[in-house]
């Protein structure tokens, strides 16, 4: 049981907390295996020394394989799955083709077995109990720590957490080698277990199918799901082994997995932990002023006016279609400006641009005098840059709170749990959220996404906020309340680009405008001037007057 539970909670570390499912925890498992068995069977090192290796052997290793795929974007999902399973039959045909094994394996009978108590079973208990207490108490050190957060984020909607702040090849690559290094210890124990390895019965398809299986009976997100399931599974095959059903007990199990995933995606203690029934009216928040938000609502730099964000010669182009063509645009620094343009214009893509969500083609992006173009997302929010999204983009499984603290987190305040924690109430209170934040965003309305996209920017303290079309599908009640809302923003001091459609919204808002066309600047200046023009409207109702 207890073995069973380390190699569980260990895979749980990565492909439990940020959802990329790996078959390939054998691999990893059989690494430890093989070290010990190496540096203790052949070699002659005493057990207790091979453990450090062991771990160390399968943590370089699976660091060494997420360097590379964590590097390729689309190396996600079941290409991942995949790539992880193929790389545990490639270990095995190294091992077998090697001195390491040679194909007869490796006898550890001759090893002793370190006297950690009276009797040789009870050492192994003993290694296997600490192994699994050492493996939960980091499994939920993990799961509640920033790192932790991050993970979940990832599991939800990696790209908006890396333009959150995020870094999201780091936090992947820490967690795969943790949980790599737990297997890798896993393997070492059980090598001197059964005294006997091969590559046949240590790198095949089982280990990564039991945890697998385990995980997601128990629940993948919380800590203690995969160690539950490990202890349910191990009962259900030793019962049906002492009563002489084992097939019928690895049948049962398949069933289990089955009726899991069709029934229970969330796992037992997913179940167990639903709460009771969302409040879903579809009451429009108020926006509720804080103490803490009004306190820096004057807070306008000496520097207004001067310019905050350069765009030169931005250039962006999706097969061969040139959506932002040579664009030129300051936003000054304390300003409004509004973006617009027909559908097709470049303005979405201008913001994921100036966000890092897409890298430009050529041409240079300068916030507060420091070049942006090229490097990755989560340090461009980190340099004072948030967003919201057209379409909503919350992270599905956390809470208001935790969505809002994130940014608090890994944007450009750098916050604390704690302080963090404190400063998404600030945020959803300044958005008339604060009595929904322990729920799900799922248990919003469309107005009350659109408020959680500006309280979760909004904790990342920007100096700049792109807002792409924070106001479509609001009715015009709730525009009006958004309104108020980002002329509130801005008398802090906030400089922000604002995305719209709109036309009232722009005007009431916007200290200038540019307008987009064919990824070109069309237009720039003062709202009446600009819309007055006859290009302008042409590009918008194909006319020239309308």
């Amino acid at each position: 049981m207890l073995h069973w539970v380390v190699l569980a909670t260990s895979w749980n570390i990565l492909s439990g907390y940020s959802g990329y499912f790996s078959f390939g925890h054998g691999a990893f498992y059989g690494a430890g295996v093989y070290t010990a068995a190496v540096l203790a069977g052949t070699f002659g090192i005493p057990f207790l020394w091979t453990l450090p290796a062991a771990a160390l052997v399968a943590a370089l290793l699976g660091v060494a394989l997420g360097a590379v795929v964590f590097r390729v974007r689309r190396v996600r999902g079941e290409l991942f799955a995949l790539l992880t399973l193929a790389v545990t039959f490639v270990l095995a045909t190294i091992v077998q083709n090697t001195p390491i094994d040679g194909g007869p394996g490796i006898y550890l009978s001759a090893v002793p077995v370190p006297a950690l108590a009276p009797t040789a079973a009870g050492t192994f208990y003993l290694m296997a109990l600490a192994l699994a207490v050492v493996t939960l108490v980091l499994a939920r050190a993990i799961a509640t720590s920033r790192l932790g957060l991050a993970l979940f984020a990832i599991h939800d909607d990696e790209d908006a957490a890396e333009v959150m702040g995020v870094p999201t090849y780091a936090c992947k690559l820490a967690a795969f080698g943790v949980s790599c290094a737990l297997a890798g210890l896993a393997g070492a124990i059980q090598a001197l277990f059964v005294s006997y390895v091969t590559a046949g019965s240590t790198f095949n398809i089982t280990v990564p199918l039991t945890v697998v299986l385990m995980s997601v009976l128990g629940g993948t997100r919380h800590f203690a799901g995969p160690a539950l399931g490990a202890l349910l599974i191990t009962v259900l095959l030793y019962a049906s082994t002492a009563a002489d059903h084992a097939v019928a007990g690895k049948a049962i199990t398949g069933v289990i997995l089955v009726a899991a995933v069709l029934f229970m995606p969330n796992g037992i203690l997913g179940r167990i932990r639903r709460k009771s029934p969302r409040d879903t009216r579809d009451t429009t928040p108020t926006p509720a002023a804080t103490p803490e938000a009004d306190s820096a609502i004057h807070s306008v730099r000496a520097n207004r006016g001067a310019p905050l964000l350069v765009l030169r010669g931005l250039r962006k182009s999706f097969r061969g279609v040139h959506a932002l063509d040579g664009v030129d645009i300051d936003v000054r620094d304390g300003e409004i400006l509004g973006v617009l343009g027909p559908n097709g214009s470049g303005k979405s893509t201008l913001i994921n641009v100036v966000s890092g969500h897409y890298a430009p083609d050529a041409g240079s992006v300068r916030f507060a005098g420091v070049e942006l173009a090229g490097i990755s997302a989560h340090r461009i929010a980190r340099a004072g840059i948030a967003r919201t999204y057209q379409v909503p983009r919350p992270f599905a499984h956390l809470a208001l709170r935790d969505n809002v603290a994130l940014t608090a987190m890994f944007g450009a305040a750098r916050r604390d749990r704690v302080q963090a924690n404190a400063e998404a109430q600030r945020w959803l209170a300044f958005t008339g959220l604060s009595a929904r934040s322990a729920m799900l965003p799922g248990a919003l309305n469309l107005h009350q996404t659109k408020f959680l996209e500006l309280a979760r920017a909004l904790a990342a303290k920007p100096r700049l906020l792109l807002l792409d079309e924070v106001l479509s599908g609001l009715t015009p009640a709730e525009i009006d309340d958004a309104v108020a809302l980002i002329a509130r923003i801005r008398e802090r001091g906030t400089t922000i680009v604002l995305v719209e459609h709109v036309m009232r919204v722009v005007t009431a808002l916007s200290d200038r405008v540019v307008v987009l066309d064919q990824g070109r600047v069309l237009a720039e200046g003062f709202v009446s001037e600009v819309m007055a023009r006859d290009d302008v409207a042409e590009a918008y109702l194909g006319v020239a007057h309308a």
